[in-house]
């Protein structure tokens, strides 16, 4: 058994691609808040690549940590010198095995602030990148502003200590960089977020002014948000994971990370201090995202929700399982089709009738075993985002609302947290203590529209009646009939959708991955 770590790269075995360049001579150009799984087999993926390719040394990556979950990934990486295994899963079972070494530093913050703060003040820092979550961005779920009433942050204004949110790092790193007259770096938000950008900026702007006026002018009129689309399947890491890391290379590594192999991320080239050299390793540069931005949140995102509380109350638990299903696939691939496609713009480059089944196929990829509890956690964070956008544009145009109606009734009756078969369900929720029990009220009051009363969530969806008509059928056929028997009903009135029989499929578009 190999420990992982920069003495024992040469030890491993040959079909185990590892770094080929010198770690050493790599600086940390790029702070990375929330370096969790998905980060680790996406951007620092393709930065590992870029220094393949002979170039990049100034943009390493140091993670940074804020939560108290993040210090079991200060213990891994610490363990191993930032190195970690990268294991691409191809839905013929074939592994790519690769080590990725662009991660060169991690910063607990809770450690020790000064630390996290001077790196950020540092001019070698260029990029300051995010992973927080959908629900990191501290945006009031009424008002849409930054909520200065969250104590964290409430807490980080009186300056009273050191800050502990990413607001008050950030913004205490540009304050020093700004006394010094070092130039701010860019933030770049790679959170699932429309506009993500745009939103990092006014949340991130609102903080500094309630910190510092004058700062917060600065940094709206100096710093650079640009927007950006990612993709990448990335499943939780479990035991079995870290097993057959073990087992088939004999690599002792306390934190891998499993993926599939399709990978795509399409970003604003707006970075005044400058950037790694992304395009040369298959990252799509462009003037405007939103195109690409709007289509991955509304179809793959989106499709996310329509299949995992569906699938979790018809007894699925893993993804895979759910997508191999004909019912759930062609359920899919009509909403895709019905309702999500038509309140896109053009997409440059992309064939949405391929994208749209590529995706089932990446779905089904049974390799990856992704869980349908890990899509139906935060539901709150993301079917406002993701899903009700699109009910929205179509009751305005005149378009169909049925099946999205049926996705939110799923997740209402998921959020009574009893399944089909009277067992608990875990409903993993920062809202959780609020949705529950408003959930459970729907089947023990008199009000079957309760759920959807929630105008921090759905606006004023209840007063739609073509969207209440269609949400009170499928709740009500849930409780009554179940999952399965609803998507039946739902499906039995529409042709079949085009989709996949067998054999491999070539997505619409496809980012360069790990060779």
């Amino acid at each position: 058994m190999t420990a992982l770590s920069p003495a024992t790269l040469d030890a491993l075995p040959a079909e185990v691609r590892r770094p080929g360049y010198d770690r050493t001579a790599v600086q940390a150009g790029i702070v990375h808040f929330g370096l969790g799984n998905f980060s680790r087999a996406h951007q620092a993926m393709y930065v590992d690549e870029l220094l393949e390719q002979g170039g990049g040394q100034e943009w390493g990556i140091c993670g940074v940590g804020l939560m108290p979950r993040d210090a079991a990934m200060r213990d891994a990486l610490q363990a191993t010198d930032g190195l970690y295994t990268l294991v691409l899963k191809h839905p013929d079972g074939t592994l790519e095995p690769r080590v990725i070494g662009s991660v060169v530093d991690y910063l607990y913050a809770p450690d020790d602030p000064q630390r996290v703060i001077d790196r950020l003040a540092d001019p070698g820092t260029r990029i300051v990148s995010l992973t927080v979550t959908e629900g990191g961005y501290n945006v009031h779920p009424v008002t849409g502003e930054f909520d200065l009433g969250n104590a964290a942050v409430a807490a980080d204004l009186t300056g009273a200590h050191q800050p502990t949110t990413v607001f008050g790092l950030v913004a205490a790193g540009l304050k020093l960089r700004r006394e010094r007259g070092i130039e701010p770096f860019t933030v770049m938000s790679c959170d699932n977020i429309p506009h993500n950008g745009d939103v990092a900026r006014r949340m991130f702007s609102a903080f500094a002014t309630a910190l510092d006026p004058e700062l917060g002018a600065w940094m709206g009129e100096h710093v650079a948000f640009p927007n950006c689309m990612v993709d990448r399947i990335t499943p939780a890491t479990t035991d079995d994971d870290r097993a057959e890391v073990r087992e088939r290379w004999g690599i002792e590594d306390p934190w891998p990370v499993v993926a599939e192999p399709f990978t795509q991320w399409v970003l604003e080239d707006d970075f005044p201090l400058g950037r790694p050299e992304l395009d040369r390793v298959g990252v799509q540069l462009v003037e405007d995202v939103t195109p690409y931005e709007l289509m991955k949140l509304r179809l793959l995102n989106a499709s996310h929700q329509g299949l995992c509380y569906f699938g979790y109350l018809a007894g699925y638990r893993l993804v895979h399982d759910v997508c191999s299903d004909p019912l759930f696939a062609d359920f899919l691939l009509a909403y895709m089709t019905e309702e999500a496609t038509p309140t896109l713009p053009p997409v440059p480059g992309v064939d949405l009738a391929d994208y749209r089944t590529t995706l089932i196929e990446r779905f089904s990829n049974a390799q990856v075993r992704d869980t349908v509890a890990r899509l139906c956690a935060e539901s709150s964070d993301r079917i406002p985002k993701w899903l009700v956008p699109v009910i929205r544009e179509n009751l305005a145009s005149g378009g169909p609302v049925e099946l999205s109606a049926a996705i939110v009734a799923s997740w209402a009756r998921y959020a009574e947290g009893v399944d089909e078969q009277g067992e608990p369900i875990e409903v993993v929720d920062q809202l959780a203590d609020q949705l529950v029990p408003i959930a459970r009220s729907q089947v023990e009051g008199d009000d079957p529209d309760v759920f959807v009363r929630n105008e921090q969530l759905f606006g004023d969806l209840a007063s739609q009646e073509r969207f209440l008509t269609a949400y009170r059928w499928a709740l009500s056929s849930l409780h009554g009939h179940g999952a399965r028997a609803t998507l039946e009903a739902l499906m039995a009135e529409r042709p079949r959708p085009s989709r996949p029989v067998e054999g491999p499929h070539q997505p619409a578009v496809r980012s360069r991955s790990s060779r």
